[in-house]
């Protein structure tokens, strides 16, 4: 059975990665500084993009997602192991992204992820210190 700590905790650490989920499709940024560690590392590799510290990674990401018009992120299945201050967990996303095409049109392209994840508790909660794109699929409609 759970304690009511674990059950706050993993309240809160789902808080957390459907935080990061609205900062990306809002394209609010500064909203990732509330989610992620200083000292975080982020590797976006498997679904083309880089990796990185935190800052980093924070920096390029309205460069590279620009040119996407509109796109959601869905989380799932959400998975989290407890070891007191810190935890890890695997996320699941679907991930329908909008994509210009040469014609002036767009097209739907669909990414199938999951976010693998390292967390710590700080003095203002619960923060990512690393998190690992693994992909599963990508389609274009």
């Amino acid at each position: 059975m759970l304690t009511l700590q674990e059950i706050s905790d993993r309240i809160e650490l789902e808080k957390l990665v459907t935080d990061y989920a609205y900062a990306i499709d809002e394209r609010a940024f500064n909203n990732l500084d509330k989610i992620f560690a200083a000292d975080a590392y982020i590797d976006y590799r498997d679904m083309g993009g880089i990796d990185g510290d935190y800052a980093k990674v924070k920096a390029w990401l309205p460069e590279a997602l620009k040119h996407f018009p509109g796109f959601m992120h869905f989380i799932g299945n959400l998975s989290f192991e407890l070891h007191g201050d810190e935890a890890s967990g695997k996320v699941a996303c679907f991930n329908p992204m909008v994509v210009p095409t040469p014609e002036g049109g767009t097209e739907t392209m669909f990414l199938g992820l999951w976010y693998q994840d390292k967390y710590r508790r700080t003095a203002q909660g619960w923060r990512i210190t690393e998190r690992v794109e693994k992909k599963s699929y990508m389609h274009n409609m």
